[in-house]
């Protein structure tokens, strides 16, 4: 969001997130048409998805070995995120065992106790070089909590997801990539060591999954401008233009029942109550009129 915000107004009184957001004059979105699905989107966004993007360098020496010891059958990349420090006792022992299934070796970030049912494949990490592993030839795969950095980091080097979402938007994030056949996705609570075997031999084996991936590579590659560049482009656009109301919609300027056009609706609905009073009371004294006329007619 880029524009004036302020907690207080020019009075000094309080303001709402909503007309704090509301006063943004640029809005930088971090995601791209090769994740987003297609969709109408006001002058005022602009997309920047990818941009903390960036070439992998060389791994330190103890990973690098670690990775090349893994031969054809390659590595896979494990991370739950900075904000999962870990699991229960018998959610990593699940884990632990599903991973020591497969022929890939594994790098998984994790903190918390080592499980019982840990494979010889298997090596834990208090931190990894995400975006370094991710971007290495030998990786096959990336098993992750769905956050944007993450996701987009493996679009990035075309690397197939088997996505866990926790919580907030992971779950929005892993739908658009599975939706473009890119990814698996795995409910934590629910989900056990067969599933994630099988999730992770699906997105491996199946050679449709990384020719999706690498297709949603090339697609965020082909760009005239880096998302970092546009995003740094557009902050200064507003900085040197002191603003970008000619981008802004008069929306934000509406009441919540201009917005819905509740006003609208009550005066058609107002309208339309004359209407059918003023049809009613024709109607009724039409009725009595030739009711009357009927019984004078009677009476003569």
């Amino acid at each position: 969001m880029v524009g004036p915000a302020s907690s207080t107004d020019k009075n000094g009184k309080p303001t709402t997130l909503c007309e704090v957001m509301g006063k943004a004059e640029m809005w930088l979105i971090r995601t791209y048409w090769d994740f987003e699905f297609p969709h109408p989107y006001l002058p005022n966004f602009e997309f920047v998805g990818g941009l903390q993007c960036k070439p992998a360098k060389q791994l330190p020496q103890e990973l690098e070995e670690f990775v090349q010891s893994s031969g054809r059958d390659g590595v896979v990349v494990f991370t739950l995120g900075s904000m999962v420090k870990n699991l229960t006792e018998e959610k990593s022992n699940m884990v632990a065992s599903a991973l020591a299934q497969i022929p890939q070796k594994v790098l998984w970030r994790y903190k918390g106790k080592k499980p019982e049912t840990l494979g010889a494949n298997t090596r834990l990490y208090e931190w990894i070089p995400q975006n370094d592993l991710l971007g290495h030839p030998q990786t096959r795969a990336f098993i992750t909590h769905c956050g944007t950095n993450g996701i987009y980091e493996a679009i990035y080097h075309g690397v197939p997801v088997v996505g866990i979402p926790l919580f907030g938007d992971q779950f929005d994030n892993i739908a658009r990539v599975q939706a473009k056949g890119a990814a698996v996705q795995l409910d934590l609570n629910t989900m056990t060591s067969s599933d994630l075997l099988k999730a992770l031999r699906t997105v491996i084996n199946n050679s449709s999954y990384k020719e999706n991936a690498m297709k949603l590579s090339r697609i965020h590659h082909d760009q005239p401008v880096k998302p970092l560049d546009r995003a740094v482009f557009w902050i200064e656009f507003v900085m040197n233009h002191k603003g970008a109301r000619h981008l802004r919609p008069a929306v934000h300027d509406l009441t919540w029942y201009q917005y819905h056009s509740l006003d609208v609706i009550g005066f058609l609905l107002a309208c339309v109550a004359v209407v059918v009073f003023l049809v009613t009371k024709c109607c009724l004294f039409c009725c009595w009129k030739f009711g009357k006329i009927s019984t004078k007619r009677k009476r003569e």
